[in-house]
C-alpha cells in the first residue's frame, strides 16, 4: 500500500509527488499519456514559450537588427527546424521529470487512474492501459488531472475541431506551414500568445473578444498600454464582438461576427484558433462512484487544506477553483504534501502572479486600481516608463511602464502591474516585497544595480510618494 498516490503528472502533480517522497512518504503517480509533465510541459506553457522566443528572434531580425548596425540580408524561416527545436525543449524537460521520479523513488504507473473503492483508511484506484489493468491501494490520494480546452460547441458554435481549419492550442503549436490569415476567438493569455507567435511569422491575425477589452483582470490603464503595443506589431482586435457562426469552405473559413451594434460582419481566414479558455479535466476518474463533490462550474470542491468532502482525497490545480496557472498548481501541490505529512502548509492566493509572454511581456500581481476603488480602499499610485531607463534604452526595448499601487495610509504595496521587456522577471521582486508586507518606500530605498531593468520598479516605488529621480 502507498502512503500517497497522485493522479496526473502536470506541474502540480509531479511537484506534489516529489515533495511527498522527500517527506518520507511512499509515493506513486499515475499518468495517462506516454510522457510526464502534463499539458504545461507537453502542449502548453513550455512549447508555447519556445515558439514565442523563436518567433521574437525572427521579428527582431526583420524589424530591429538594423537599428543595432547588424545587417543580416534576406531573413527566412525554416519552420520545420523551429518546430524541432520546440520539440527538443519539451523532450528534455519531460525526460527531466522522469529522471526526478526515479531519483525520488516514485513509482510511475502509465494509464488512466479511476477510483475503484473508497474508505476513510484505504482508497483503491484502478489503473487502466491497453496492456493491462491493475488495482493499487493507498492511504491518501491527490487529484491533479488538470484541464482541457473549451471547444467550439461549448460556446454555442456548431463546428468540430478538425486540426486543419478549426484548431486549438495543441494544433497551433505544431502547424506545418505558416497560415496567411488566422482568426483567434478569445483575447486571453492563450489567444494573445499564440496570436503573437503567428503574427510575428507573417500571419494576418485578428483576435475577437466578447468582453470590452483583453485581460480584464489586469489594471485598466495597463490593459490599454498592452493592447496598443500589440496593435503596433500588427495584431487586430475586435472587442465587444462575438463569433456567432462558422462556415467551412474548401480552402478557408468564414466567421460570422456580431458587433456591439448587433450587426453581423464576416471575416474569411485560412485558420480559426479557438482560444476561449479551459475547463477541468476529470474524465475517467469515476468521481460519482465514490461521491466526490463538484461545484456548479464542474470543479472539485475542496476545503482550506485542499481536501475534498471525502477524507484523505485531495485536489489541486486546474480541477479546483482559482486561476489555471502552473505555478498555482505547484504551490498547492507542495501545500498538500506538507498537510499530509502533518507539517505547516499555506498558499497565499492574493499574491499569485499573472504573466502573458507576448513582447513586450505583461505581468501583474495583487489588486488593480479598479478593484481598489470597488473595495473603497484609498491608495497612491506610482508609475515609471521604460523609455526613461538606461538599460532599456541601450537594449532598444523602451515600450511599456510599471505601475505600483500602495495603501494611502500605510504605504503597503497592494498591486503591481508591468508592461515591458522581461516583465515576468521584474515582477518577482514585487511578489517578494508583497509577501513580506513591504511598502513602496521599502522597495524604493533598496539598492538596485545600475544600469538595470529593475530600476524601473525602484523608480515607480519612489514615485508613489512623488520621490522618483528620473521621472
Amino acid at each position: 500500500m502507498y502512503d500517497v498516490v497522485v493522479i496526473g503528472s502536470g506541474p502540480g502533480g509531479y511537484v506534489c509527488a516529489i515533495r511527498c517522497a522527500q517527506l518520507g512518504l511512499k509515493t506513486a503517480i499515475i499518468e495517462k499519456n506516454a510522457t510526464l509533465g502534463g499539458t504545461c510541459l507537453n502542449i502548453g506553457c513550455i512549447p508555447s514559450k519556445a515558439l514565442l522566443d523563436s518567433s521574437e528572434k525572427y521579428y527582431q531580425a526583420i524589424h530591429h537588427f538594423k537599428e543595432h548596425g547588424i545587417q543580416v540580408g534576406n531573413v527566412s524561416i525554416d519552420l520545420d527546424t523551429m518546430m524541432k527545436r520546440k520539440d527538443q525543449v519539451v523532450k528534455e524537460l519531460t525526460d527531466g521529470v522522469r529522471f526526478l521520479m526515479n531519483k525520488n523513488k516514485i513509482q510511475v504507473y502509465s494509464g488512466v487512474g479511476s477510483f475503484y473503492s473508497y474508505s476513510s483508511d484505504k482508497i483503491e484506484i484502478q489503473v487502466k492501459n491497453p496492456q493491462k489493468e491493475e488495482i493499487i491501494e493507498t492511504k491518501k490520494c491527490v487529484i491533479a488531472t488538470g484541464s482541457q480546452v473549451i471547444t467550439p460547441k461549448d460556446i454555442g458554435l456548431n463546428v468540430e475541431i478538425d486540426g486543419e481549419k478549426i484548431i486549438i492550442s495543441d494544433h497551433a503549436l505544431a502547424l506545418k506551414s505558416i497560415p496567411k490569415s488566422m482568426l483567434v476567438i478569445g483575447g486571453g493569455v492563450i489567444g494573445l500568445e499564440l496570436g503573437s507567435v503567428w503574427s510575428r511569422l507573417g500571419t494576418n491575425v485578428t483576435i475577437v473578444e466578447v468582453l470590452p477589452d483583453i485581460l480584464m483582470n489586469l489594471d485598466g490603464k495597463m490593459r490599454q498600454i498592452a493592447r496598443k503595443a500589440l496593435e503596433k506589431q500588427g495584431l487586430k482586435f475586435l472587442l465587444n464582438h462575438k463569433v456567432v457562426d462558422i462556415q467551412l469552405k474548401k480552402d478557408s473559413v468564414i466567421s460570422k461576427i456580431q458587433t456591439p451594434k448587433n450587426e453581423t460582419i464576416e471575416i474569411e481566414t485560412e485558420k480559426v484558433l479557438v482560444a476561449v479558455g479551459r475547463k477541468p479535466y476529470t474524465n475517467g476518474l469515476n468521481l460519482e462512484k465514490i461521491g466526490v463533490e463538484l461545484n456548479q462550474r464542474g470543479r472539485i470542491k475542496v476545503n482550506q487544506h485542499l481536501e475534498t468532502n471525502l477524507k484523505n482525497i485531495y485536489a489541486i490545480g486546474d480541477v479546483i477553483e482559482g486561476p489555471m496557472l502552473a505555478h498555482k498548481a505547484e504551490e498547492e501541490g507542495i501545500a498538500v504534501a506538507h498537510h499530509i505529512a502533518n507539517k505547516y502548509a499555506h498558499v497565499n492566493y492574493d499574491l499569485c502572479p499573472y504573466v502573458v509572454y507576448t513582447w513586450p511581456e505583461i505581468a501583474w500581481v495583487g489588486k488593480s486600481e479598479e478593484k481598489l476603488i470597488e473595495e473603497g480602499i484609498e491608495y497612491n499610485v506610482g508609475t515609471f516608463l521604460f523609455k526613461a531607463n538606461g538599460r532599456a534604452k541601450g537594449m532598444g526595448e523602451t515600450e511599456g511602464q510599471v505601475k505600483i499601487l500602495a495603501h494611502k495610509k500605510t504605504d503597503k504595496i497592494l498591486g503591481v502591474s508591468i508592461v515591458g521587456p522581461y516583465a515576468s522577471e521584474i515582477l518577482g521582486e514585487a511578489v517578494i516585497a508583497m509577501e513580506f508586507s513591504g511598502s513602496s518606500e521599502d522597495l524604493g530605498r533598496s539598492f538596485h544595480s545600475h544600469p538595470n531593468l529593475l530600476e524601473v520598479i525602484k523608480e515607480a516605488a519612489l514615485d508613489v510618494n512623488k520621490e522618483a529621480i528620473h521621472k
